[in-house]
């Protein structure tokens, strides 16, 4: 029996940078930090007492004789890629929920492959999971999605991103002391606005733009630098963080009309209103999760005026993906 355990992430800068249209030519670098929010995965080698070689449980229940019937697109991919030699039964929970611009798709796959690796008595390096969940989700899927989700996933910590180049992506962790890590935590707000929504159709109308949008796309990726200058500047105040993804939020709406609807634009208008300094929706867009950067002493008073949508506490995960469990399992 093996449990995974991996982190969801949120992003503050260089999102949309990290799709390979853009960052194979440009380059590309994301600000991020992944969270105390997780998903888990059990896993195991299915006992043969069943008509069916596969069981799979997530929103859904699968029972499935062959991998190729599995309905779960990264778990059939996954189970393609890895090939390993016994059915297999994985049960998927969550701390958020899934399409709410958290990157959960890819805390999935990142997490199963590390689940599947342990399950056949391998131990990978966070490299190698960050680019086989790439692979599987860029090219055997083909799916719309960058490459900041999956690095983030396998490595966790509060990180410099880059894309491109030799070895297609590098990690570069910030050494922020624990003061400012706090400081920096307790500024920020989490909300969900209760809308899930398909991450890869939004992408996909953003790569469309790619050609378009050459002069945004720099900008945020250049804030990106702007931002760490301002969290190593010595200082204690950070308002200008949070003034920063305000205009980085202001961007990143531009890029399609797809990214921001009526009712986000009225919650942030009212953060904003209430005090916030800056602030984005996480993800593709249309949904999901609203980050905010506000004073802790203006946070009551946001979360009075926010009190219709949830607020979610968090706090900074420096781990990645783990196994948490690992058990033997006697086969027949």
């Amino acid at each position: 029996m093996i449990i995974t355990r991996t982190p969801f992430r949120i992003s503050f800068f260089g999102g949309g940078t990290d799709y390979p249209v853009w960052y194979r030519e440009h380059g590309g670098a994301v600000l991020s930090t992944t969270i105390n929010k997780y998903c888990y995965i059990n896993c195991r080698y299915l006992p043969p007492f069943f008509t069916y070689k596969f069981l799979m449980r997530y929103v859904i229940r699968e029972e499935t004789k062959t991998i190729a019937d599995i309905k779960h697109p990264s778990v059939r991919a996954c189970l393609t890629y890895l090939k390993l030699p016994k059915g297999v039964e994985m049960t998927y929970t969550g701390d958020i929920p899934a399409q709410s611009g958290m990157g959960s798709s890819s805390s999935f796959t990142v997490g199963f492959l590390n689940a599947l690796y342990a399950l056949s008595g391998k131990m990978v390096t966070k490299r190698t999971l960050a680019k086989e969940a790439l692979y599987v989700e860029q090219q055997m899927l083909a799916e719309n999605v960058g490459a900041q989700d999956q690095v983030a996933a396998a490595f966790g910590g509060f990180n410099k991103i880059e894309f491109g180049g030799e070895f297609d992506f590098y990690v570069t962790p910030l050494p922020l002391n624990r003061e400012k890590i706090n400081r920096l935590q307790n500024h920020l707000m989490l909300f969900f606005t209760g809308v899930s929504r398909n991450a890869s159709e939004i992408a996909g109308e953003q790569i469309k733009n790619t050609n378009n949008r050459k002069i945004e796309l720099r900008t945020m990726q250049v804030m990106v630098d702007e931002a760490i200058s301002i969290l190593n500047n010595g200082s204690d105040n950070f308002d200008e963080f949070g003034k920063l993804l305000n205009e980085s939020w202001k961007i990143k709406r531009s890029l399609t009309d797809r990214i921001t609807t009526s009712r986000i634009d009225a919650i942030y208008d009212t953060a904003l209103k209430a005090g916030a300094l800056g602030g984005k929706l996480l993800g593709a867009g249309g949904g999901g999760f609203i980050l905010l950067f506000a004073d802790p002493e203006l946070q009551p008073l946001i979360k009075e005026k926010l009190r219709d949508i949830l607020y979610v506490p968090f706090g900074f995960d420096t781990l990645g993906t783990q196994v948490v469990m690992y058990s033997t399992q006697d086969f027949y």
